[in-house]
């Protein structure tokens, strides 16, 4: 495995980081908003498969008591 000095280190890290397409301000803003939106959906569908569980498991432990 060759080694590399700290310079040439630097350097091509800087190449590397070059070469990186950062998203817009835009780009950015949508997928923040699209990340709350899915994020917000699977809560409201995990509460309600909760709630009809939960409705369910009231209603076969209501026949046994």
């Amino acid at each position: 495995m060759a080694t590399t000095n700290p310079i040439q280190f630097i350097q091509q890290v800087r190449a590397e980081v070059a070469k990186v397409v950062w998203p817009t301000r835009r780009e950015v803003l949508l997928t923040t908003v699209m990340v709350f939106i899915m994020a917000a959906l699977t809560a409201v569908f995990f509460a309600l498969v909760d709630l009809g569980i939960r409705s369910g498991l009231q209603l076969v432990l209501g026949m046994f008591s």
